[in-house]
């Protein structure tokens, strides 16, 4: 029903660009309609998504606050129903969807496009939504930044397939690269961000082939959420008045610290994933996933219940209250809750979980040093920042991302050295990002 609706918007508006008599204006026009309707799409997408997510959140926080023993139940049905989903139908709606996007990008030629189908499509839509909304419930430390990326492009590779024969050509590459960076900006409230990501992270060519198309869609996309959602800061306005030269040190440490540890969390949850797939029957994974879900809520209900949930808490929590320095084991838990639920099989990205494990790092690090409440909130944004880049490396997207989300622009030096710094030390641990090595493997499957 919703692929017979898009056919016929497009039917319609060619008929009506028909009778435009400039040809150059006209062709100009059946370009640019299919990135506006897509972003429009998105952005409405990711505006019930998010709706959808927090709800998901606030589910597990009232069931924790009811009865705490119900995480023993609630949990274990959660992972393995989530996993289930993907499993039975779309395998690759699993896991944040960025690597999914990029293994699309790199196979969007008349020879190996078939593929894509498994990798964005409309049932991957609903599977990532309706999965990563179930493991959250379960108290899965996820977030829905990257499958909103996965979101997008599947709508707007979609929308390019059901194009007429008649219409002008768009490149497929660059409707997906445009339709990850329209779905970034959406989900974070980041513009920049969003351009940013997809000239660093997904571009294969040169910016002024797509830079038109990018722009308008990013545009587009977070003017359509901003409509619905409002205009918003993701994490409001942290207080960093009065910082000296000095932090510098200190943002050194943490970003050096956080892009170790994120290098280190991504091997390990490349060796999950890749034990994991010598589990050869369901059951097999059944038990493994029931092991992890009790491991969780253990946690969760013995120790701390911040390994649950996307940690936007925590961010909050550290960021804009006096009780800024966590306990020196909340970052093993904020990096434990994403490797265990990252590759439990069910949809769910890693973007706001490493900012929430880079954002305790932070926290711990400023009370062993002893600095002062607004030197602790550059620390901490650096510790984002250094920890994002280790999972991702892409050093950029992840400093104009925090900057962005926290409007600290006096801050733009402190964070780009924090990104610079972590992604020189990812890279002395290990050459390719989570996100590359598992599109490798994704291509190796499809191609």
């Amino acid at each position: 029903m919703l692929l017979k609706l898009i056919k016929y918007i497009i039917d319609t508006l060619g008929n009506a660009f028909e009778q435009i008599s400039n040809d150059r204006v006209r062709y100009n026009l059946l370009q640019a309609i299919p990135f506006w309707f897509c972003s429009i799409v998105t952005g409405l997408l990711a505006v019930i998504y998010a709706k959808i997510f927090h709800w998901g959140e606030d589910i597990i926080r009232l069931m924790m606050a009811w009865h705490s023993w119900t995480i023993f139940v609630i949990s274990p049905v959660c992972f393995v129903f989530s996993w289930w989903l993907v499993y039975r139908f779309a395998p690759y709606a699993k896991g944040s969807g960025i690597p999914q996007v990029m293994a699309a990008i790199e196979m969007s030629n008349p020879k190996e496009g078939k593929g894509i189908k498994y990798l964005l499509s409309i049932k991957i839509i609903l599977i990532k939504i309706v999965s990563s909304l179930v493991l959250v419930i379960g108290g899965g430390a996820v977030g829905r930044e990257g499958p909103t990326i996965q979101i997008a492009g599947s709508v707007f590779h979609k929308v390019n397939e059901y194009l007429p024969a008649w219409w002008p050509r768009v490149s497929k590459r660059n409707m997906i690269m445009t339709g990850a960076a329209a779905g970034l900006a959406a989900a974070f409230n980041t513009p920049m961000g969003g351009i940013v990501f997809a000239v660093e992270e997904l571009a294969k060519t040169h910016i002024r082939y797509f830079k038109t198309a990018l722009f308008t869609a990013v545009i587009v996309a977070g003017l359509t959420a901003q409509t619905f959602a409002g205009s918003y800061l993701y994490f409001g306005y942290p207080k960093t008045q009065g910082v000296t030269l000095m932090v510098m040190f200190p943002v050194i440490l943490v970003s050096g610290v956080s892009g170790v540890l994120a290098s280190k969390l991504a091997q390990w949850m490349l060796a999950i994933h890749a034990w994991k797939k010598k589990l050869k029957t369901p059951g097999q994974n059944i038990i493994f996933l029931l092991l992890t879900a009790f491991l969780v809520a253990g946690i969760a209900y013995f120790i701390s219940p911040l390994i649950l949930g996307s940690g936007n808490d925590l961010i909050e929590k550290v960021l804009f209250t006096s009780d800024k320095n966590e306990a020196w084991y909340v970052p093993l838990f904020r990096m434990l809750g994403p490797a265990l639920s990252f590759t439990s099989g069910g949809a769910g990205g890693v973007f706001a979980p490493a900012l929430s494990a880079g954002a305790s790092i932070g926290s711990v690090v400023s009370g062993w040093l002893g600095i002062t409440p607004h030197e602790s909130n550059v620390v901490i944004l650096a510790g984002m920042v250094g920890f994002l880049t280790g999972i991702t490396r892409a050093p950029f997207t992840s400093s104009i991302l925090v900057l962005e989300m926290t409007d600290r622009h006096s801050l733009v030096f402190h964070l780009m050295l924090a990104g610079m710094v972590s992604s020189l030390v990812s890279l002395a641990i290990s050459r390719k990002s989570l996100y590359d090595v598992l599109k490798d493997t994704y291509l190796k499957e499809l191609t």
